[in-house]
């Protein structure tokens, strides 16, 4: 699929350097790019031991920014069994309620068993669904059966939106990363996401590089405007405006903003607020 790049290792490592070593373009500060960083936080808990008590706790966490005179974040992400929870305590804040679903994070479950706790989560108030691919489909050049599995899922979902995890820590190389981020776009996604964060590498800049120029390939042979999440392992704000740098870099001031940018992070939030309000 993948026509006109050289996705090398050091080709990658060079343009990225690159990249990060030229200003912030659309921020005036280091510190205003911290602040959207907090704006586009996905405030993730996905743990087995997860309750009741810590996803309340998550929630109030997620409205209490702005008392600081900081962003809210744009998400609370949970397993499925949470999003009622979510969706009435996020109710009337702006803030969307996201679930991962379809046999996160392995994916390994019969495409009807997908389906059915895609559409419980819909059902049960999620704003957002966050599925990850068949990676052994896709290592075994089945593309067709992956991207008929996005395009079932993107089905349920209906209006709400698709974010689709290539988990790129387990795809061989970086060609493969840019050949599952298109299968993903065509088939429907509205946002591509590099990692569920349950394995080890999750985002790195190299994979979010051919990411986001497989996105900014797609947009201009056809037009659709698609959305990217980095997650997995940011718990820094240098971590942080590494991405979105790569973003207003690589997409453009198009793409700065909630509805087309995210970052998946647990950790994150509390050290950006930290650092911006400088203790």
């Amino acid at each position: 699929m993948n026509k006109h790049h050289n996705f090398s290792p050091e080709v990658v490592a060079g343009q990225i350097a690159g990249i990060l070593a030229d200003p912030f373009k659309e921020f005036g500060s280091e510190r205003d790019a911290m602040r959207f960083s907090l704006g586009i936080l996905d405030l993730t808990t996905l743990e087995g031991a997860d309750t009741k008590q810590k996803v309340e706790a998550l929630c109030r966490k997620a409205v209490s920014f702005s008392e600081k005179g900081l962003p809210n974040v744009a998400a609370v992400c949970v397993y499925p069994v949470f999003a009622r929870q979510v969706h009435t305590l996020l109710e009337g804040t702006g803030i969307q309620t996201a679930c991962v679903a379809g046999a996160f994070p392995a994916g390994q479950s019969p495409i009807h068993v997908k389906l059915a706790e895609v559409k419980y989560a819909v059902e049960e108030g999620a704003d957002e669904i966050d599925m990850v691919i068949s990676r052994g489909k896709f290592l075994e050049d089945e593309y067709i059966e992956v991207f008929d599995e996005i395009n079932a899922i993107k089905d349920v979902c209906g209006n709400v939106h698709l974010k689709v995890i290539l988990e790129t820590g387990e795809l061989s190389d970086l060609s493969r990363i840019y050949d599952a981020s298109v299968i993903a776009m065509k088939a429907g996604g509205d946002f591509i996401k590099t990692s569920t964060g349950k394995i080890n590498p999750a985002a790195t800049p190299e994979a979010a590089f051919v990411m986001l120029q497989a996105i900014r390939d797609y947009y201009e042979s056809t037009g659709k405007i698609t959305g990217f999440k980095p997650a997995g392992g940011i718990s820094t704000p240098e971590q942080a405006l590494v991405y979105v740098k790569l973003v207003e870099s690589i997409l453009g001031p198009e793409w700065l903003n909630s509805g087309l940018f995210r970052i998946g992070a647990s950790r994150l939030a509390d050290n950006l607020a930290s650092e911006l309000s400088g203790k």
